[in-house]
């Protein structure tokens, strides 16, 4: 099985906000040696049907979604699995979803950086 994985972010209309989350997938991809990888957002472009179509196009088998949201909120308890729903008939390939960021204990980490 060959993985793609998309990193999902809300997306805003400040261009440098999706460029922030761009350089730290873009960064996590590197780390992690993703080499089926695209950066996608809900409120913002690309959205996330263009990155998993381009993902299958390119070879991913199924897909894994890690949102790069702080919680679950309503966009991820709401609108990503209907998306998901839709995407994955769409292009038939499997789709997951990763939890949030939140609960991992590099918050609390990061937190205390800041602070310091």
């Amino acid at each position: 099985m060959r993985t793609g994985i998309v990193v999902f972010g809300h997306g805003s209309s400040v261009e440098s906000a999706n460029e922030a989350v761009r350089v730290v997938a873009a960064e996590a991809a590197r780390s992690g040696g993703w080499d089926l990888f695209e950066t996608t957002f809900l409120e913002a472009a690309p959205r996330l049907d263009e990155g998993v179509r381009k993902l299958v196009e390119r070879g991913a088998d199924e897909i894994l979604i890690l949102p790069y949201f702080l919680t679950l909120g309503i966009h991820l308890q709401r609108d990503l699995p209907k998306l998901v729903d839709d995407l994955s008939r769409a292009n038939g390939v499997a789709i997951r979803v990763a939890p949030p960021l939140d609960g991992h204990p590099a918050l609390s980490r990061i937190l205390v950086e800041r602070a310091q």
